[in-house]
């Protein structure tokens, strides 16, 4: 079960890295996609700054790779081990699914940069 307080919960969820208590993007929706990357500037609960410096979430290009080998081989090995597709078809599904999971790719691998530099506090959480 995923929980507020774990580092899972900000990362899938897109939460404040420090409170958990609201999202960093001005649009939930990922699939705005004008509003996929637009994120607040700070947290309206703990007063955390997102944008720690200046082009900091540029490391967050070197996560989406990972992330976007990640589910390119959960397509193949779905399309091609389960399904018994051709070479040629499972090319065309990762394509599509890479296509298809772009703002949700984006997103993630921001969240993943984010929390690696910022930890959460229990103490900014009221009981």
């Amino acid at each position: 079960m995923i929980r507020k307080g774990m580092k899972l919960y900000s990362i899938l969820f897109g939460a404040c890295p420090k409170c958990h208590q609201e999202s960093m993007y001005s649009n939930k929706n990922p699939y705005v996609l004008s509003d996929t990357l637009k994120i607040n500037e700070r947290c309206s609960h703990c007063n955390t700054k997102y944008r720690i410096e200046p082009s900091f979430f540029y490391g967050s290009m070197y996560v989406s790779y990972a992330v976007g080998v990640a589910f390119a081989v959960t397509a193949f090995v779905i399309s091609h081990s389960i399904f018994d597709s051709s070479l040629t078809t499972a090319f065309i599904v990762i394509i599509l699914t890479l296509i298809a999971l772009m703002p949700i790719i984006m997103r993630l691998s921001r969240n993943i940069w984010i929390n690696l530099f910022l930890h959460y506090d229990k103490t900014l959480v009221k009981k």
